[in-house]
């Protein structure tokens, strides 16, 4: 029986690569690079600065002058953080289903709490969840289980009785360590190799309230 709704931030309840691709963008003007199409950086935008930079630079975390890049990258980001950032569409009818039906929900990320929360604030979420498990508010970030194993002792319910929803293959291997539920966001960003049917999911959605059909 499931008794609470975990979700993934980027690429599951938030379209934020319009806004992580403008700073990406922005770095790569300055140094006379031709932007990147939205199309591309979508698929990396899961990844947060790691992925965005690796996409934009070919630059990664041991390499020389990454630590800079992604301060510049994050200054950047700050600078713009919630102006194209919308939630996806459904999102807001399958949570109001959701507190209908009296389901309490949160959010895991590995988005940094700096971040993540001023977000969830603008697209006028704060007040409705019940909890909110930041990249860096656990020891661990996904694909570890520790975060999700937060969030279910913060909600108070265990978590064979939670769904995790999210868009990368991280996602499904925190969930499954976790013995939770895990449920895969088609329409998100996917930003992996191996398409999503081989992570080991059960369930796939295509729009966020085929999720009330799964219920």
């Amino acid at each position: 029986m499931i008794k609470a709704i975990l979700f993934d931030f980027d690429g599951t309840l938030a379209d934020t690569a319009p806004d992580l691709g403008h700073a990406l963008n922005r770095q790569r003007t300055i140094r006379g690079l031709p932007e990147l199409p939205l199309s591309k950086i979508r698929p990396h935008a899961s990844a947060g600065s790691r992925g965005l930079l690796g996409l934009g630079f070919n630059i990664k975390p041991d390499d020389d002058g990454y630590e800079a890049m992604r301060d510049e990258f994050l200054d950047f980001y700050t600078q713009r953080l919630c102006h194209d950032t919308r939630l996806f569409p459904g999102i807001n009818e399958l949570l109001d289903q959701l507190d209908e039906r009296k389901l309490p929900w949160g959010i895991v990320t590995n988005k940094p709490a700096r971040f993540a929360h001023p977000i969830i604030k603008i697209l006028g979420l704060a007040h409705r969840l019940g909890c909110v498990i930041c990249g860096d508010d656990t020891g661990n970030t996904k694909p570890h289980p520790e975060p999700l194993l937060t969030a279910s002792r913060k909600m108070a319910i265990d978590p064979t009785h939670c769904i995790y929803l999210g868009d990368d293959i991280r996602d499904v291997q925190a969930s499954l360590a976790a013995g939770m539920q895990p449920v895969i966001a088609r329409y998100g960003y996917l930003g992996n190799d191996q398409p999503p049917e081989t992570w080991g999911a059960r369930c796939l959605i295509d729009h966020p309230n085929d999720l009330l059909t799964y219920l």
